[in-house]
């Protein structure tokens, strides 16, 4: 089984911010959600973490040896990295979601991040089917690897919602990926 959990919240995150690489490390909220994403994922062969700091310290609450692997780093929004989601104006939004090759300045492209995380996939689906791995990673890595699983294309991950300290498992097959659960919050303190 593939279990991906997404880091639990920064400052950044409570303000609202787009975080990319940028490396803020985990508020106390988001302390406490590592540790409630941990309690309900128990037990794992394997965890690979982004390099970023939040994904680091949420790996860190599973008590295991954390891997690191770039391929799951946040999306690189170049220049408006540290900038409130709101500033970035509504038409731009409007045609980041129409063209899947849409650069922030500076920044990554949803295709060079699909392309990246696939990757990844792909070379762990094999070793998932009888062994658990948990990917600790983003908002986008996370939903790329959900439209891995459901076989349709990046465009996708903009019909998505997934909270911080989300949990998402996805078991693989012969036949191909399967998407099990999605977005699980139940878990997480409501503070």
């Amino acid at each position: 089984m593939l279990i991906l959990l997404r880091h639990g919240r920064t400052k950044a995150n409570a303000s609202g911010l787009l975080q990319g690489h940028i490396d803020p490390e985990l508020d106390e909220l988001g302390e406490r959600q590592a540790a409630a994403s941990a309690a309900l994922i128990g037990s794992a062969e394997r965890v690979i973490a982004s390099p970023l700091r939040r994904a680091q310290q949420t790996a860190a609450a599973l008590g295991r040896p954390v891997e690191t692997d770039d391929r799951f780093i946040e999306l690189n929004y170049g220049e408006w990295e540290g900038r409130p989601v709101a500033d970035v104006p509504a038409e731009t939004w409007k045609q980041w979601r129409s063209d899947l090759d849409f650069r922030p300045p500076g920044g990554e492209t949803l295709n060079e991040l699909g392309s990246r995380v696939r990757s990844g996939l792909a070379e762990l689906a094999q070793e998932a089917q009888d062994t658990d791995i948990v990917i600790v990673s983003h908002v986008s890595p996370i939903k790329a690897s959900v439209a891995w699983a459901l076989g349709t294309g990046d465009e996708t991950t903009w019909r998505l919602y997934l909270g911080q300290a989300s949990v998402c498992r996805i078991a693989p097959s012969p036949t191909g990926p399967r998407l099990i659960e999605f977005n699980m919050t139940s878990h997480l303190p409501q503070d």
